[in-house]
């Protein structure tokens, strides 16, 4: 079974408002939770769902069925950067795919957060968002149905800022910008993307960290998700992803191209805290 601790925050808020108006879980969600009797307190006493309770109510929500399908996988050691009752933020390396194709697959960053998960007790691991299997960075991770529900939503409107460093060949001449271009698939190659006047609307917002003589490090950030955007954006401009050889990059010596998601921020759903998670 998963479970997650809540303590409540303010006066009078009933079970009913905390998931149907502040966490707006869905309606399959809150009539199972009703009918499993699956919110308790601390001694495993159902709660009732519409009685006002005070500030600092300790309450327990159970997900019984909240079981995910990863095989658990240990491919090396996990880098956990934050984690609690609700979320866990990690860092997925270079060449390993966030996520397996099928139920019995391995070998990817999904696998090894199971295989964490499971280590500590928990059954349940979804990922918020994904990064391209080439990018290093940080993936955020749901541990239960309500927390994924949440962050979802967040990632869809914008709530959480997603910041990328990328090392870009040439020198880019602007200090910061805006790139919007739309993107799309490309006709004549199974995974590129390109931009498109039919494509989707993609937002990507620069800035210059530091030039070099042929390479010029920028921070980027996302206010749409697409496939492979910033790779697809700086090509687009000229300036493709060192390594990104997909794109029009230079060859790297590892093979690998230089693309990191290096930040992640956003007021917490359950805690209301700034969190603020980064790549030292």
């Amino acid at each position: 079974m998963t479970s997650f601790r809540y303590k409540t925050n303010r006066d009078a808020v009933t079970i009913e408002e905390l998931l149907r108006n502040e966490w707006q879980a869905g309606k399959k969600t809150v009539h199972q939770m009703r009918m499993d009797k699956a919110v308790t307190d601390r001694s495993g006493e159902p709660i009732d769902w519409r009685t006002p309770l005070p500030t600092g109510t300790d309450l327990i929500f159970h997900f019984k069925d909240a079981l995910s399908s990863y095989k658990p996988d240990k491919i090396g050691s996990v880098t956990i950067l934050f984690e609690d009752e609700h979320m866990i933020a990690a860092l997925k390396p270079a060449e390993i795919a966030t996520h397996p194709d099928g139920a019995d697959e391995g070998g990817t960053f999904m696998n090894a957060i199971m295989a964490h998960v499971i280590e500590n007790g928990g059954h349940y691991a979804e990922h918020v968002h994904r990064l391209d299997k080439g990018t290093e960075g940080i993936v955020l991770v749901a541990k239960h149905p309500i927390a994924k529900a949440l962050l979802d939503r967040m990632i869809e409107e914008r709530a959480i800022t997603r910041i990328y460093h990328a090392e870009v060949d040439g020198r880019v001449k602007r200090v910061k910008g805006t790139l919007q271009y739309p993107i799309g698939r490309d006709r004549h190659h199974p995974t590129r993307r390109r931009v498109s006047p039919g494509g989707q609307d993609a937002v990507t917002r620069f800035q210059v960290i530091e030039r070099s003589d042929d390479s010029t490090l920028i921070k980027a950030s996302l206010e749409t998700g697409r496939t492979h955007q910033i790779r697809v954006h700086f090509s687009h401009i000229g300036h493709p992803v060192k390594g990104d050889t997909l794109y029009g990059g230079s060859e790297t010596a590892d093979g690998h191209y230089r693309l990191i998601a290096k930040k992640v921020t956003f007021t917490h759903p359950f805690t209301y805290e700034q969190t603020d998670i980064e790549i030292v």
